[in-house]
C-alpha cells in the first residue's frame, strides 16, 4: 500500500520519524541530519545515474566544492549567517558543473566515467595541496550557522527541521523534474540514445542540463553539510566519497525515485552500528555491496518487489502475448500527417554525388537520387551494396565525404540526426530500434513531444501536454496499437515492434520517410498490412524504402534505384529496372521459383528422434510463453517450426539451448534430459544455433569467428565439420577469411553464422530466420547451401517465408500463442494454398 502513496509524502513522513529511530538506536539528531543530506545528494546524483544512465565516479567533488565555496565565503566575506554562503556554494557547484559537463559530455560510456574520475582526482590534489587557501589536510574550521528568521540554527533540532524542509522541497522539485517533459527525455536517452537523437532530441544538450541539475542538488547538500559539521575537509572531494554516494544510490535502487534515500539510510546505519563492533566495517560493506550488485542489481527496492511479487498480480506480459496488433485499414491518418506535401511541387529531397569511405573501402560511390514530394521510391540491391550506409549518410548518422544533400531549401549534408528530424526527415532502422523498457504509448508520446515547444520544461508534467497527448492517441489508433498501449514495448511481438518503430518515425511529422527493410521478419499477413500502411502514407509524403521482398517492391514502388558495389547500377520505373540485364544478373537471380526447386522428401518414421521436447512449459517472468510444447527432430530430416510473430517459435529454440530454460517438461537430446542446462553445455553437446540476425563478432575476422565457434566444443572427438569440408560448402568464405565480419554482405554473414554453428562436431542444427534480409540472388545461394546441408545434419528451422520453409522441410509444427496447433508432413501445405491458409491462419 505504501507504494501507492506519493513519494514526497513518504519521504516527509520518514524524515519526521527519523529522530525517533535514531534515539531508539542510541544515535544522535546530528546523524539524522547527515542522513537527510546524503538522501538529498543521492536524489540529485540519481538524476544522472538512474534516469539518464550516466555513471559518474566524481559527483562527490560537487558536494565538496559547494562546501568549500560556502565556508570560504562566510570565513572571508560575510563573516556570519548560513543563508548567503549556502546559496553561493550551490551556485559555485552549478557553475563548475557547467564547465566540466561541457567538456566531458563529449564522450560516452566508460570514457565519460573515467573523465569524471580523473577530474575528481585533480580537484582533490588542488584542494589538499593549496594549504593557504583551503586549509589543506587541516581543512577549514570556524564555520558558524548563525540565525535564520529569528531561529537559532545552532540548536541541532532546529537545524534538522530546517534541513528537512529543504530536503522535502528539493525532492518535490526533483519529482516534478523526472516527470516533466525534460525528465521523460532523460529516460529515453538512458534507454536508447540513438533513437532519441533520431526522434529529434538534442541529446548532448539534455545531458548537459541533467548534469547541471544533478550537480546543483548534490552541491546544495554539500553546502549544508559544512554547516552541519562546522568544518570542511579535503575528504569531501576525494574519489572515495564519490564512491560512497554511488554505493548508496545503487544499494537503494537507482531505478526508483526514493531508492537513493533508502540507500542513504542503509549506509549510515550500517556504518554507525558496525563501527561499534569492528574497525573493518568498510570490508563488510564492500562484500555486501558486491552481493547486491550480483544478486539484486536493482537494490533494496528490487529486493522488496521480489518479496512482494507473489502477492501481486501482473498482467502486462500476458496481455502482450494474448493481444494482437490489429491495424485498422479504415483508421484516419493523424491530422498532423495529412497533406504534408500538398502545396509542394519541387523535389522533397535530392542527393547529388554522395560518397562515403571507411578507410580505403568505398561504401557509397557518387550516388545521386531525387525524391518527389509524394509517392514511394524503392532503393534495392544485393547485400553489401551500400544501401543502409547511404541511408545513414542521408539521415546524419555519418557525414558524407563528398556530394550534397538538398533538403528544406538548402544543403543539409553533415547535419546531425536531431536537426534533420526537426526539419521533417525521419527513418526506421534495419534492426528494430525502439525504447524497449517503457510502454508502447510512452514510446510514441516521447517522439511526438520532440516537436512540442515545451519539450525542455522542467516543472510541467509531461502528461499534461494536451496537444501531445491528442497526437499520440491519434497515432496509437492509426497503428492499431490501442489494446497494447500500456504494454512494455519490448514485450511486443517482432511485428508489433516493427510497426511501433514506423510510428516513432511518423511522430517526427516527416516530409520524407525513409524505411530500412520494414518487412523483414514479418509474416505474410503482417507484410500486407505494412505495405497498405506505406501506400496510404505515400499520399501525404515522400517515402524511400529499402526492401528485399522484390515482388512487393515491384508492386508498390513508383520508381526504383538499384545499387551495387556502392554505386547506382540502374534507376527508373519498375518495368525498366526488372528488364535491366545487369540487375537480373547481380540482384534478381535466375528468376526460378525456389519453392519449386525440390519436392519435400517426406518423413522418415523409422528413424529415432535425436531431439524431443516433451510437454515443455516456459515463462518470461510471470508470463506463460510455451504451453506443453511437444515436438521431435529425427535423424536425416528437416523440421520447420512455423507461426506468427510472438507465437513462441524463438522461445522454443531458447528453451532447447538453455537461454530460457523450461520451468516444466523435458528436453531429450541423444536420450538425455538437458532441460535446465546452460547454453554452453548444449553447444558442447553438439547442438548448433544459427541465431536470428546472425550475431557475429563484428570486429573479428571470418577466421576468428570460426575459431570462436570451435572453442565451445574443445575436447570432443571426431571433427565432422573440418575447415576443408566447410570451405567446400562455402567457397566464398575461403576468399574472405581475413575480412572483418562487419564488412561482409548479409549473405556472407549468414554463411559465416552457419559455418560457425557447424565447426567442430555439431549433431543437430537450429536455424532462426536464415533467409531474413537477403537479396533474391543471395536467397538462392543460401537456399542451395541449406538444401545440401540438410542431407548431413538434422535441422530445426524457423522461417517466415513459407515457400522457402515448406520447400525444404520434411515435417512441420505450427505454433500459435505458445501451443502446438498443427503437426504433420510439409508436402500437403507446400502444395495446397487453401490448407496453408487454414492451418496457419493467413
Amino acid at each position: 500500500m505504501w507504494k501507492r502513496q506519493h513519494p514526497i509524502l513518504v519521504l516527509a513522513a520518514a524524515l519526521a520519524m527519523l529522530p525517533l529511530l535514531m534515539s531508539t538506536l542510541g544515535l544522535t539528531t546530528a546523524l539524522a541530519t547527515e542522513l537527510a543530506l546524503f538522501a538529498m545528494a543521492g536524489l540529485g546524483f540519481n538524476l544522472l545515474l538512474g534516469y539518464t544512465g550516466l555513471v559518474s565516479f566524481g559527483h562527490g567533488a560537487f558536494f565538496g566544492l559547494a562546501a568549500y565555496g560556502a565556508a570560504l565565503l562566510q570565513i572571508h566575506i560575510t563573516k556570519g549567517g548560513a543563508f548567503i554562503p549556502v546559496l553561493f556554494g550551490t551556485w559555485f557547484a552549478a557553475v563548475c558543473a557547467l564547465a566540466i559537463g561541457f567538456l566531458i559530455l563529449r564522450r560516452r560510456g566508460v570514457y565519460f566515467s573515467l573523465l569524471t574520475l580523473a577530474l575528481t582526482a585533480m580537484i582533490f590534489y588542488v584542494v589538499f595541496r593549496w594549504t593557504s587557501f583551503t586549509g589543506g589536510e587541516n581543512g577549514l574550521g570556524g564555520i558558524r550557522r548563525g540565525r535564520l528568521l529569528g531561529l537559532d540554527l545552532d540548536d541541532q533540532n532546529i537545524f534538522y527541521v530546517a534541513v528537512c524542509v529543504i530536503v522535502v522541497f528539493v525532492a518535490g522539485l526533483m519529482w516534478r523534474i523526472v516527470n516533466s517533459p525534460f525528465g521523460r527525455v532523460l529516460i529515453a536517452i538512458r534507454e536508447n540514445e540513438q533513437r532519441a537523437r533520431f526522434a529529434g532530441f538534442p541529446v548532448r544538450r539534455y545531458k548537459l542540463y541533467g548534469f547541471i541539475v544533478s550537480a546543483t542538488v548534490v552541491g546544495l547538500a554539500g553546502a549544508l553539510f559544512g554547516f552541519l559539521k562546522y568544518f570542511v575537509s579535503a575528504d569531501l572531494v576525494h574519489v572515495a566519497f564519490s564512491g560512497e554516494i554511488l554505493a548508496m544510490t545503487v544499494i537503494g535502487g537507482q531505478r526508483h525515485f526514493l531508492g537513493p534515500a533508502l540507500g542513504a539510510l542503509f549506509f549510515i546505519l550500517f556504518r554507525e552500528l558496525l563501527t561499534g563492533y569492528t574497525a573493518s566495517w568498510q570490508l563488510w560493506f564492500g562484500l555486501l555491496f558486491m552481493g547486491f550488485v550480483l544478486l539484486s542489481p536493482g537494490g533494496l527496492m528490487e529486493l522488496g518487489e521480489r518479496i512482494l511479487a507473489p502477492f501481486r498480480r501482473r498482467h502486462e506480459e500476458a496481455a502482450a502475448m494474448g493481444a494482437r496488433v490489429t491495424p485498422n485499414p479504415g483508421a484516419e491518418i493523424p491530422h498532423f500527417l495529412r497533406n504534408v506535401a500538398k502545396l509542394r511541387s519541387e523535389p522533397a529531397m535530392e542527393a547529388r554525388e554522395i560518397s562515403k569511405r571507411f578507410g580505403g573501402f568505398i561504401a557509397v560511390d557518387r550516388v545521386s537520387l531525387r525524391l518527389p514530394p509524394r509517392g514511394i521510391h524503392a532503393l534495392i540491391g544485393p547485400n553489401g551494396a551500400g544501401k543502409t550506409t547511404f541511408f545513414n549518410v542521408m539521415t546524419g548518422l555519418f557525414p558524407p565525404d563528398g556530394g550534397a544533400i538538398l533538403y528544406a531549401g538548402g544543403n543539409v549534408a553533415g547535419f546531425p540526426p536531431e536537426r534533420l528530424a526537426g526539419l521533417g526527415l525521419a527513418r526506421s532502422f534495419q534492426i528494430t530500434n525502439i525504447f524497449k523498457t517503457i510502454s508502447v504509448r510512452e514510446n510514441l508520446r516521447l517522439a511526438v513531444q520532440a516537436r512540442d515547444r515545451r519539450r525542455f520544461h522542467l516543472l510541467e508534467r509531461a502528461d499534461s501536454l494536451a496537444e501531445v497527448n491528442g497526437d499520440t492517441d491519434e497515432l496509437v489508433k492509426f497503428l492499431g496499437l490501442e489494446g497494447l498501449a500500456a504494454v512494455r514495448a519490448g514485450s511486443l511481438s517482432y511485428g508489433g515492434q516493427r510497426l511501433l518503430e514506423i510510428g516513432l518515425a511518423l511522430a517526427v511529422r516527416p516530409r520524407v520517410l525513409m524505411l530500412d527493410e520494414p518487412l523483414v521478419g514479418l509474416a505474410p499477413a503482417e507484410r500486407e498490412r505494412i505495405v497498405g500502411l506505406i501506400k496510404r502514407l505515400s499520399e501525404h509524403m515522400s517515402v524511400l524504402v529499402i526492401e528485399h521482398d522484390i515482388d512487393r517492391v515491384f508492386a508498390f514502388a513508383e520508381d526504383i534505384t538499384v545499387m551495387h558495389n556502392g554505386a547506382v547500377l540502374a534507376a527508373g520505373k519498375p518495368a525498366e529496372v526488372r528488364a535491366h540485364p545487369q540487375v537480373q544478373s547481380v540482384y534478381l537471380g535466375t528468376g526460378r521459383r525456389i519453392s519449386s526447386a525440390r519436392a519435400p522428401s517426406g518423413t522418415t518414421p523409422a528413424a529415432q528422434p535425436l531431439l524431443r521436447l516433451d510437454a515443455v512449459n516456459a515463462f518470461y517472468g510471470a508470463s506463460h510463453i510455451l504451453h506443453d510444447v511437444t515436438l521431435e527432430l529425427r535423424a536425416g530430416e528437416m523440421v520447420a517450426l512455423l507461426g506468427r510473430n510472438g507465437a513462441g517459435k524463438s522461445s522454443t529454440l531458447k528453451a532447447i539451448m538453455g537461454l530460457n530454460p523450461p520451468r516444466t517438461g523435458r528436453v531429450q537430446y541423444l536420450g538425455k534430459n538437458i532441460a535446465g542446462g546452460s547454453p554452453e553445455d548444449a553447444a558442447r553437446a553438439g547442438i548448433g544455433l544459427v541465431p536470428q540476425g546472425r550475431r557475429l563478432f563484428p570486429t573479428l575476422t571470418v577466421a576468428q569467428n570460426l575459431e570462436m565457434g570451435r572453442l565451445r566444443r574443445t575436447g570432443r572427438e571426431g571433427m565432422r565439420w573440418s575447415e576443408e569440408r566447410l570451405f567446400a560448402m562455402f567457397p566464398r568464405l575461403a576468399q574472405r577469411l581475413n575480412a572483418k565480419a562487419d564488412t561482409l554482405s548479409g549473405g556472407e554473414q549468414q554463411m559465416v553464422a552457419i559455418a560457425r554453428a557447424l565447426v567442430g562436431n555439431t549433431r543437430i542444427l537450429l536455424m532462426d530466420e536464415p533467409f531474413e534480409g537477403l537479396s533474391p540472388a543471395m536467397v538462392e545461394e543460401v537456399f542451395g547451401v541449406i538444401d545440401a546441408l540438410r542431407r548431413d545434419v538434422p535441422i530445426l528451422m524457423i522461417e517466415h517465408d513459407l515457400d522457402l520453409a515448406l520447400a525444404l522441410a520434411d515435417r512441420v509444427y505450427v505454433l500459435d500463442r505458445g501451443r502446438i496447433t498443427h503437426e504433420g508432413p510439409a508436402a500437403p501445405l507446400h502444395a495446397d494454398l487453401g490448407l496453408r491458409r487454414k492451418v496457419l491462419w493467413i
